[in-house]
């Protein structure tokens, strides 16, 4: 008898489920128990791309800079900073008292050796620091950054919770250790240590409190700044990919948080009194049609331009939140539609065409059959739904398609794999960025023309970079909005990817937990149970 997801959560709410087994904690333990959106395939931040690695670098590493609910840089690490030369130099001044989990002090020579391996990493930073002189340590405490033209936006570079954060670890494994491979401990000085020696790959990662954390002793607590005052012993996250049984747990007590509540599951949530379900993150994500601009037939832009128009925004986001529109957004552009950077220009390009109107221009084109390989993360929810709409695209229109249903951890590394098609290469993926992240051209990654310096997909474009760096020199929000309107038209000719809308997620946990932040990522200071 084939049952629904539905009728299956109405079994399993009724009923114990049991989660991944957990070692026996001493007894009066505080734990914390977490249903992350997916598996943590990747522990290592500089190396792996995913939120749930970025959610996970939160708790075990710490960061010179925290940024708040609204979007505005604080000190973290830092006790503060100087500015001089007009934005050319800039002196950042370690905390005192700051340790690291094997007990070693954090010097500035370990930041600098973080900051240097990132910065071969993460797309913005890349960028910025093409233009430093230098990077230094002159003493324990001092991290001195010296650039050739003013840069203005450090504090807040350095303070973006983005996917590769700017971990900061020891220099022995920072400064041993390049960007393309996993190091080979997970030590960070943060509010907890990760514990590799409880992980299940598939079932569980253990965190458990650093007794040596020296939170920041003043400031609000407000997204990733100010004190980050911890009350659990220890957080379980507990991988549950199957949406019902995840509620079920949540229902039974046997877990106290779902990051992401499978939206056709929420107005049954909704009557437990015991429950509250809301969005913390309120810029949600921005969805993505993303090519490979280094294997045909996508190393074509009249190709990639053939699409526009293919992929109607309103199915891609019903298959991923329903049909309540307080969770999606269409009609969306490359900037978040709530930035003053978004714009409707050009859009047109997007409104849905016919299917033999979308076969004919592949035609034009010059598509002719080469084969189209799709990755598609099946324990990624909205990354799946968004696959079984493409497939339904692709195969209507006549691309040869070969779908590959992989987990995220094999999807990374396909997805970092530039191999051509014969050898495992692939064409292309739907996935999903952070909304804050597009709010503007600084760290927006999907949106940039660096070639093989950018995240996979690889484009190239001298024409997006080159408006982007006259957006971060431009200082009148008027001439940043045209700027970034010209970035739009020219991203439609380029085709960097196709916007396929935005959506928000709720989360869903039990209502003694109290303290919980708004923000781009769960957090888990501030956090304790009543």
């Amino acid at each position: 008898m084939k049952m629904d997801r539905r009728s299956l959560f109405k079994l399993t709410a009724a009923a114990p489920v049991m989660a991944a087994p957990a070692p026996v904690a001493s007894q009066g333990t505080r734990i914390l128990r977490f249903v992350p959106q997916a598996d943590l395939a990747v522990t290592d931040p500089i190396f792996g791309i995913s939120f749930v690695t970025r959610n996970h670098a939160y708790l075990v590493f710490d960061y010179l800079y925290g940024q708040d609910a609204e979007g505005r840089p604080q000190p973290q690490m830092a006790e503060g900073h100087l500015r001089e030369e007009d934005g050319r130099l800039w002196t950042i001044r370690l905390r005192e008292g700051l340790r690291f989990h094997d007990g070693t002090p954090v010097l500035a020579r370990d930041v600098v050796a973080s900051l240097r391996r990132w910065g071969t990493r993460q797309a913005y930073a890349v960028s910025v620091f093409q233009g430093l002189e230098e990077l230094s340590a002159p003493d324990d405490r001092t991290i001195r950054f010296r650039f050739r033209q003013p840069f203005q936006l450090l504090p807040s570079l350095l303070g973006k919770p983005l996917n590769y954060p700017p971990a900061i670890m020891p220099e022995r494994l920072a400064g041993s250790t390049p960007a393309t491979q996993a190091v080979a401990e997970i030590i960070g000085s943060g509010p907890y240590r990760f514990v590799p020696g409880e992980r299940i790959a598939g079932a569980r990662a253990v965190y458990q409190r650093f007794d040596g954390y020296v939170p920041r002793p003043s400031g609000a607590v407000s997204g990733t700044a100010g004190p980050k005052v911890v009350h659990f012993d220890r957080v379980e996250w507990i991988t549950m990919p199957d949406a019902a049984t995840a509620a079920g747990a949540l229902q039974a007590g046997e877990v106290d948080w779902w990051e992401q509540a499978a939206p056709d599951l929420l107005p049954r949530l909704r009557t437990r009194r015991d429950l509250v379900v809301e969005t913390l993150d309120t810029s949600g994500f921005m969805a993505v049609m993303r090519f490979n601009h280094l294997v045909a037939p996508f190393d074509r832009p009249e190709i990639r331009r053939a699409f526009l128009g293919a992929f109607d925004q309103s199915d891609f986001m019903m298959a991923v939140v329903g049909d309540d529109p307080a969770y999606r957004h269409t009609g969306v552009g490359f900037f978040h539609p709530t930035s003053p950077n978004a714009s409707s220009a050009g859009l047109d390009a997007l409104t849905r065409r016919s299917d033999a109107a979308i076969r004919s221009g592949l035609a034009a084109a010059g598509y002719n059959g080469e084969l189209v390989r799709l990755i598609g993360p099946v324990d990624l929810p909205p990354a799946h739904a968004m696959s079984q709409v493409a497939i339904d695209v692709f195969r209507r229109v006549g691309v040869n398609l070969d779908y590959v249903a992989v987990d995220w951890g094999t999807a990374v590394a396909r997805l970092n794999s530039r191999n051509p098609i014969t050898q495992g290469g692939w064409s292309v993926t739907p996935n999903y960025t952070a909304g804050f992240i597009t709010q503007d051209p600084t760290a927006h990654g999907f949106l940039r023309g660096i070639g093989t310096s950018a995240i996979f997909g690889w484009p190239t474009s001298a024409e997006i970079e080159r408006l982007r760096s006259a957006w971060m020199d431009a200082t009148d929000p008027a001439e940043q909005h045209r700027i970034a309107e010209g970035m739009q038209l020219q991203a439609l000719r380029d085709v960097p990817y196709v916007p396929l809308g935005g959506f928000t997620l709720a989360s869903a946990y039990r209502r003694n937990l109290t303290g919980m932040l708004r923000g781009a990522l769960p957090a888990f200071w501030n956090v304790r149970r009543t």
